[in-house]
């Protein structure tokens, strides 16, 4: 899962636009994500439908991967757009098979419209295994926008900094509901943790889990599993 997955070393470049023919967002920002490997590539929405472009890079011998039908976009108000159809990849129990270790397959999802001026997604697989899911897909161009040059200083600077810099981010989004804001709580934590500051980590990690950020569970979780535990 991603979390940029190199926090603070990250910097992806993400253009938007709207036209009068929907929006386009290239290689948005999000928080979470599993698989590893799977990237989304870029997200179209326009009157009739929207569109999320994917590839994932196989990474073990005979490996397979495959889209279940129960896949959906969850919007920030919990309302659900169910898959379409997909282009590219086969629906589970049937899979791609992967020729080689390193090879990547490209796939399309559909689902019906967002609703105009939608933020955030999350993109779900409702699976029994392997399911993979997105949290917090940014879809506000200003947002995409400040997050990467955030990330591209953040790479470049010092973890004290870099506490600044995502806690001035997290300060302009707090109340707004996004998907995002867990994602920035644990780039200070991190951040924090690089310099041996255990409490300011502490009092994030605390701040983290009171906050009323989107799915602050899966974040507690992921801090977890790194070893991160307050």
């Amino acid at each position: 899962m991603k979390i940029k997955i190199k926090f603070l070393s990250i910097i992806i470049i993400v253009t938007s636009f709207s036209s009068v023919f929907g929006q386009i967002v290239n290689q948005p920002n999000y928080a979470l994500k599993r698989p590893e490997t799977l990237e989304i590539l870029k997200v179209e929405i326009t009157a009739e439908k929207t569109l999320i472009f994917f590839t994932i890079e196989n990474r073990i011998e005979k490996g397979a991967f495959c889209a279940d039908k129960n896949i959906f976009l969850l919007d920030p108000d919990g309302k659900k757009f169910e898959l379409k159809k997909s282009e590219g990849i086969p629906t589970c129990p049937e899979s791609y098979k992967f020729k080689s270790i390193g090879e990547k397959l490209s796939f399309t999802l559909e689902f019906p419209p967002l609703k105009p001026g939608t933020k955030w997604v999350d993109i779900i697989e409702d699976c029994s295994s392997n399911c993979f899911s997105f949290y917090g897909i940014t879809l506000d161009a200003d947002l995409n926008k400040k997050l990467d040059e955030a990330f591209g200083l953040a790479s470049n600077g010092k973890p004290a900094d870099n506490i600044l810099l995502f806690k001035t981010i997290l300060d302009d989004i707090d109340s707004q509901n996004l998907g995002i804001e867990g994602l920035l709580y644990i780039n200070i934590i991190n951040a924090a943790v690089e310099d041996a500051n255990k409490v300011d980590a502490m009092v994030w990690y605390k701040r983290l889990g009171s906050s009323r950020a989107p799915r602050v569970d899966q974040y507690i979780k992921f801090l977890n599993d790194k070893g991160i535990k307050y």
